[in-house]
C-alpha cells in the first residue's frame, strides 16, 4: 500500500472519545476549508461504527452547514434513531468550534435477495488509456489562480487515481460544452488485509463522490471552476445510494451531468458504474455556483 493511500486511510479512522462520540482531523484541500468529502466520509465512518457488522450501508443523505477549519479537530456525534430486523437507521452531525458544520442520515441493510435491474452503463475509453493526474494537470497550471494550487491538487491525486474521459473545466475555459462529465476513479493501491472492509469501500466512494460532481455545471458555462477563480462555490447537500457491491481499488466510472442550475445553485446527478457494467452508486448534489462578486456571501 502506498505511503498516500495509507495517509488518507489514516484520515478516515476516527478516535473514539466515547460510546457515540468520535473524533477526526483534517488536511488541508485545494480550497481554504475542508473538503466536504472528507467530511462525509468521516461522518459514515462514525454511523458505520455502531452498526452491526452484518448490515451495510445502502443509503445517505447530507447537509453541509457551515464551512469547516482544517486547523482544528471535527466531533462527530452519533443518534441511534432506528434499529429494525432489517434496517438500521443513524443520524451524525459533526461539530467544530461547537458549532455544527455538518449533517448526515445513513440507513444499513441486511443483505435479502430482490428484483433485478438497471441502468446500461454507459460507453468509455479504458482508463489506463487516459493521461494520469501527473500528466494532465501540469498542462494547465497557467489557468490556476494561485502558484499552489497544482501542487494541492496533485496531492489530492496521490491517494486516489483519477483519470478524466474529456478534458476537465479548467481545461477548456470560454468554451461552453454539454453538461455532462465522466471520470474513471479508484485509490492509488489495494486494499487488503483488516482494512478490506465493505465499509472502507463505501467510505472511499463518498469521499472521491464530491471531488468532481458539480463539474458538469461549469461546462455548461464555459467556466474553469474553483482553482481557476472564476466561480467561488460550495456543497450544499449530497445524496448517495448505494445499489451493489464494489471495491474502490478497482476502476469505477463516474458518469456525471448536470439537469439545472439557476438562483446561485447548480445540480449534479450521477451514477457510478464497475468497470465489468453493474450499476454500484447513484449520487446527487445541490451546490452554490456563484460568479464572484464584493460582498456576496453564502
Amino acid at each position: 500500500m502506498s505511503e498516500a493511500l495509507q495517509s488518507l486511510l489514516d484520515l478516515l479512522d476516527l478516535e473514539r472519545i466515547e460510546e457515540d462520540i468520535f473524533r477526526g482531523r483534517s488536511r488541508s484541500a485545494v480550497v481554504p476549508r475542508v473538503f466536504g468529502g472528507q467530511v462525509a466520509a468521516q461522518a459514515l465512518v462514525a454511523a458505520g461504527r455502531t452498526v452491526p457488522a452484518d448490515r451495510h450501508a445502502h443509503s445517505l443523505h447530507a447537509y453541509f452547514l457551515r464551512a469547516g477549519d482544517p486547523g482544528a479537530p471535527i466531533v462527530y456525534t452519533v443518534d441511534r434513531i432506528r434499529d429494525g430486523r432489517s434496517f438500521t437507521t443513524r443520524r451524525v452531525v459533526a461539530v467544530q468550534h461547537g458549532q455544527p458544520i455538518f449533517h448526515l442520515s445513513a440507513s444499513f441493510q441486511t443483505y435479502e435477495e430482490g428484483l433485478e435491474h438497471q441502468a446500461t452503463m454507459p460507453s468509455a475509453p479504458d482508463p489506463e488509456t487516459l493521461p494520469t493526474a501527473a500528466e494532465l494537470l501540469p498542462r494547465y497550471a497557467d489557468r490556476f489562480s494561485g502558484t499552489d494550487v497544482l501542487e494541492r491538487l496533485l496531492e489530492t491525486r496521490e491517494s486516489v487515481d483519477l483519470r478524466y474521459v474529456d478534458a476537465p473545466p479548467y481545461g477548456t475555459v470560454g468554451e461552453v460544452r454539454e453538461p455532462r462529465s465522466q471520470v474513471w476513479f479508484r485509490t492509488n493501491g489495494k486494499l487488503d488485509g483488516a482494512v478490506d472492509q465493505p465499509l472502507l469501500h463505501v467510505v472511499l466512494a463518498t469521499y472521491v463522490s464530491d471531488m468532481t460532481l458539480l463539474d458538469s455545471i461549469l461546462l455548461a458555462h464555459g467556466r474553469g471552476g474553483w482553482v481557476t477563480g472564476d466561480v467561488v462555490g460550495a456543497s450544499l447537500d449530497h445524496a448517495m445510494w448505494f445499489h451493489r457491491p464494489f471495491r474502490a481499488d478497482e476502476w469505477l466510472l463516474y458518469d456525471q451531468e448536470s439537469p439545472s442550475a439557476s438562483g446561485g445553485r447548480g445540480l449534479g446527478q450521477a451514477r457510478i458504474y464497475t468497470r465489468d457494467g453493474r450499476l454500484a452508486i447513484s449520487v446527487i448534489q445541490e451546490g452554490v455556483v456563484r460568479v464572484p462578486r464584493q460582498g456576496l456571501r453564502r
